[in-house]
């Protein structure tokens, strides 16, 4: 297998009339998605997509799945490009695509006019519109590699340039050959998806769908800020597998979603992006006490994730659930400052990750490609390329990994050097909080604490000192109704870092 159009023709030649993909107003069976994946890709092979990216500026439904699946028929990959997103950043990443066309829709044609691309816009309704020419993708399909480009998804990019990420077709097929394996996901499974479409936690819900004949319900964003209706859709749709960001997860508990209903065909519930704060992963233990709870961790560079860990205990507020061990076929390990492994209990040393998971490199950035994907330095035998993730970690008494920090969390400050994450998990041990965020803002020297939660900031510094060193207590604490998330879902430190500068903190 080397092209994950071969999951989709599997599942319509053996379930044709299966429901794949679902979204508020519409679905599509299995052996529609193919047949009309196959007109798209003929209609795009007359722009000569092969190996070649083609933009789809679109929201999440099921037209924009179709789309996908006909960029991959014309031998191109797709780039999911979010309305929604700043005209800046959008345009940046045309620039960065050089691509010769950009796929949207009449809705979204405005949007389109107003980004910087000198390329032809093309209309997704013309697309739709042809007739499948089978010699055409005939002659596409005999150039499939699997190291081929599937999709590129653009990070924010530690520069302020977004990043983007490209993922080959044989680096997802092998994830998630053994993502659906070891998780037991299979045909009976409805998938509720939440993570938009250009953040990589949907690559696991589309083409675990995809590989197993799941259906894949498209969960309207909207509803994650309204639990009665997030609620009744999942309990409407008898949705089995939730595979969602940590703070997807964590807005159901802070609004108590679960008191109101508790869908009961639930039966895996999945979380990544970012560090699960303990007090919200019992809160749903406590309604789900049978169900089975997986903390996963990856970064977009190694497709998806590397680990797992199966969380089948109760753990205290301010613990850290293990991020736990490899998955098949991928080596994560940990080196020091000094490119030496690290073997010990409880030291730290920075995740690196090798194995045909990782990434093809960053789109037409050769530089930060180097920086970031580099030979191993244990390995002096061959080029064997790591990818280094700036994630700090450190192994318990089980040997399982367990996740520290972010390399960039680490600053110094009053003479000490200290873990921004490391405060915040101290904080999460005051039940009043019900989420925390802390910043560094270096042009005042002062750590930041950004909070939701119904307590002030003198019984936060008095409850704080139970867990925390004097100089590691932060010096300003702002109240909020909610903290704010990027587009993937995890909590936008950037936008609060802003803010002090805005606010003259």
């Amino acid at each position: 297998m080397n092209n994950i159009l071969e999951y989709l023709k599997k599942q319509a030649e053996r379930v044709p009339e299966k429901i794949a993909f679902a979204d508020e107003q519409t679905s599509i069976s299995f052996k529609e998605l193919y047949d009309r994946g196959r007109i798209v890709g003929t209609s795009l092979a007359a722009y000569d997509c092969v190996r070649k990216p083609v933009p789809l500026l679109m929201e999440k439904n099921v037209l924009t799945v179709e789309l996908m699946m006909g960029v991959v028929f014309a031998g191109g990959f797709y780039v999911i490009l979010d309305p929604a997103q700043p005209e800046k950043r959008l345009s940046q990443i045309l620039n960065t695509l050089e691509a010769d066309i950009l796929v949207t829709t009449s809705e979204y044609q405005e949007c389109a006019n107003s980004l910087e691309f000198s390329g032809k816009k093309i209309d997704a309704s013309e697309l739709i519109k042809g007739q499948e020419d089978e010699g055409i993708l005939k002659i596409i399909e005999k150039q499939h590699l699997d190291t081929d480009p599937l999709y590129v998804l653009f990070t924010s990019g530690s520069t302020g340039i977004p990043k983007g990420v490209v993922v080959g077709h044989r680096s997802v097929i092998d994830f998630i050959d053994e993502f659906t394996r070891i998780f037991d996901i299979t045909e009976a499974d409805v998938l509720g998806n939440q993570a938009p479409l250009d953040f990589d936690v949907s690559v696991k819900d589309l083409y675990s769908g995809l590989a197993t004949g799941a259906t894949v319900e498209l969960i309207p964003k909207d509803y994650f800020s309204v639990p009665v209706k997030l609620m009744d859709f999942l309990e409407e749709k008898g949705v089995t597998n939730l595979t969602w960001a940590v703070s997807a997860l964590s807005i159901v508990s802070i609004l108590d979603g679960l008191s109101y209903k508790t869908p009961k065909a639930i039966k895996r519930i999945m979380f990544s992006g970012e560090a699960m704060p303990v007090k919200h992963y019992n809160y749903w233990r406590s309604y789900y006490p049978e169900v089975r709870f997986v903390n996963l961790y990856g970064p977009t560079e190694i497709t998806c994730n590397c680990t797992y860990y199966e969380v089948d205990r109760e753990f205290e507020a301010g613990d850290k659930i293990p991020i736990g061990k490899s998955f098949p076929n991928e080596k994560v390990f940990l080196l020091d400052e000094n490119d030496r492994e690290v073997l010990e209990y409880g030291k730290e040393g920075e995740i690196c990750v090798a194995g045909s998971c990782l990434a093809l490199g960053y789109y037409n950035d050769p530089i930060q490609t180097a920086k970031a994907f580099v030979p191993n330095p244990l390995n002096k035998k061959w080029m064997e390329t790591i990818y280094r993730t700036g994630d700090m970690a450190f192994y318990d008494e089980d040997g399982n990994l367990c996740f520290a920090s972010r390399k960039d969390f680490q600053i110094k400050h009053m003479g000490h050097r200290i873990e921004l994450g490391e405060i915040e998990n101290a904080l999460e041990k005051i039940d009043e909080i019900k989420r925390s965020c802390v910043v560094f803002d270096e042009a005042k020297n002062k750590i930041v604490c950004f909070y939701q939660g119904d307590i002030a900031k003198r019984e936060i510094v008095k409850e704080a000192k139970k867990y925390l060193q004097d100089f590691m207590i932060p010096n300003v604490f702002r109240q909020m109704e909610a903290l704010p998330v990027t587009a993937n879902g995890k909590l936008d430190r950037k936008a609060l870092k802003e803010s002090l500068m805005k606010k003259g903190e």
